[in-house]
């Protein structure tokens, strides 16, 4: 029996809590299936009325460069933001950009006002701050940043999330922008009014001068780290974390501010499931914070988002921990239906047999490696988001979508096959769009993460349905969709491999429903919906 004509006699569930046990069964339902993707035809069922997660946006950050690349030439800067944001398209049809639906921006902790003193090496690592030691605010601070976020708002982005890695070092505890040992928070107790207050004021003065809303703020980057320095960041444990957030919340709620507070940018997904050996008072961040039982509970919070953001680093391999690391965040979720996940940074870290995370790579194999995450993310995590790192990159390493000289004034910039296979699933999967079930043989099977085809699919508003198809083989692959509700026989599709950027190839009909996926390829199909 074959495993689509199965389930088009099963009622499938709607209940979010069933999701997990359901896909579970399937799971082990098509483990047993003998056949390979490897040969012949690749039959796809498509359920478009079974519905998962709402997918909100895909986004990229503005750390660090962009401080720096916002200043080079309007030529420069304005070509690198139509590669971010456009939603245009060119003679042939081919999108311009990638359309990132939402923008993080960087509230900097004033480490480049220190200098070599800051403890930060690297300029490109500190970032400037809006806070002055007067007490006044210098809201000609991150220029740069700031024009690549009027950029995004231009170009259609509406959905803006402000991120801070140490609060102010007016207000740090040692008064520089990184912790001294790690231990704790580098702000002390008596502070959490003053960094509730500094927050409050830039997204005020940013809605009201600016007319950019952010519709969140994330408080606490990463706080499992400890953040000695290199960079701009700070510990939290987590009752340390609960008390600064409901001070937040608090002043939020006085001073009527509309943004919703994001937790926990755990820099691991596995600090958000269950506890860790080291910093246990930094993990099981999903029972900690949203548990009525736990002394750290914050779920009655008005001011906080009823999401968990976690970050996809040291997961990703092996493909067994892969899957079932993402499949114990659908099993945790499962428990507190009431809330969302979201992927809210990545770039690759890892070393392993498949990558490494240091040296460059513009071509595919850094951008299969990536689609890979983001189908796991979407399809077994079942993430509402998807952020990568960095935007743009001076370093000789795998976490940026454009490259860029490290070059204050000016210079050259590169974009990558990366950038273009992102957007595969942001230029098409819009905000509101819902995943919806897609199966076929050896769905999600470890063997097929490795090396196979990986699909998933997507319906938006409009009704548009999207399929997104990732095939990690040399060779094209044949499939034969069957979806159950009628669509205009025709799609269209655009590629990103190492001949094309994501090109939009000629809309062709679909004979019987076979369409067809090059080999190392990202491809996106758009149908259209009859209705």
């Amino acid at each position: 029996m074959k495993i689509g004509k199965f389930l088009k006699l099963t009622i499938l569930p709607k209940n979010r809590n069933l999701h997990f046990g359901f896909m579970l069964a399937c799971t082990l339902l098509t483990s047993c299936f003998a056949l390979s993707q490897e040969k012949g035809l690749v039959e796809v069922d498509i359920f478009t009325d079974k519905e998962f997660q709402t997918i909100h946006n895909f986004a990229a950050s503005d750390a660090w460069a962009a401080e720096y690349t916002g200043l080079w030439s309007n030529e420069k800067k304005s070509q690198m933001a139509r590669w971010l944001f456009s939603m245009e398209r060119d003679a042939n049809g081919s999108p311009k950009g990638i359309g990132l639906s939402a923008w993080r921006f960087n509230i900097g902790a004033g480490s480049t006002s220190q200098g070599e003193e800051s403890g930060i090496k690297d300029p490109w690592r500190r970032a400037e701050g809006f806070l002055q030691n007067d007490g006044s605010y210098d809201w000609q601070k991150q220029a740069g940043q700031q024009w690549f976020l009027q950029a995004a708002k231009k170009q259609g982005v509406n959905q803006f999330i402000a991120f801070v890695n140490s609060p102010p070092i007016q207000l740090t505890t040692n008064h520089k922008a990184h912790s001294t040992d790690g231990l704790a928070a580098n702000l002390s107790k008596d502070n959490y009014v003053d960094y509730a207050k500094f927050l409050a004021t830039v997204l005020k003065h940013f809605k009201d001068s600016l007319a950019i809303q952010f519709k969140y703020i994330s408080p606490f980057n990463e706080p499992q780290w400890e953040w000695k320095g290199g960079q701009e960041g700070s510990p939290w444990n987590n009752d340390e974390l609960a008390n600064a957030t409901r001070v937040i919340d608090s002043v939020f709620l006085k001073q009527k501010i509309d943004s919703k507070i994001e937790i926990t940018e755990a820099g691991q997904i596995d600090y958000i499931t269950g506890e860790k050996e080291k910093y246990r008072n930094r993990s099981n961040q999903i029972t900690t914070f949203f548990s009525p039982e736990s002394p750290n509970y914050l779920g009655d919070l008005k001011s906080l988002a009823p999401k968990i953001a976690a970050h996809s680093y040291f997961t990703t391999w092996d493909i067994s921990k892969l899957k079932n690391k993402r499949q114990r965040i659908a099993q945790k979720l499962a428990e507190y239906p009431s809330l969302e996940y979201w992927m809210s940074e990545y770039c690759i870290l890892e070393n392993n047999e498949e990558i490494r995370g240091k040296g460059r790579d513009l071509g595919m194999s850094t951008a299969l490696y990536v689609a890979r995450l983001i189908h796991a993310d979407l399809t077994i995590a079942n993430a509402s988001a998807w952020h990568w790192w960095l935007a743009m990159s001076p370093y000789d390493f795998k976490d940026g979508l454009i490259y860029v000289d490290k070059d204050s004034e000016d210079g050259n910039f590169y974009g990558t096959k990366l950038l273009w296979a992102l957007g595969n699933y942001s230029r098409f999967i819009r905000p509101g769009a819902k995943r919806v079930l897609v199966t076929y043989d050896n769905f999600n099977t470890v063997e097929n993460l490795k090396d196979g085809v990986l699909l998933s699919a997507y319906i938006n508003t409009d009704k548009s349905l999207v399929l997104v198809a990732v095939n990690q083989g040399e060779k094209a692959k044949d499939l034969k969709l069957n979806i159950d509700k009628p669509f205009i026989n025709e799609v269209r599709t655009y590629v990103t491999n190492e001949s094309h950027n994501l090109h939009k190839m000629s809309d062709g009909q679909i004979p019987n429903g076979k369409i067809q996926v090059l080999g190392k390829s990202v491809t996106t199909f758009v149908f259209h919906s009859k209705d």
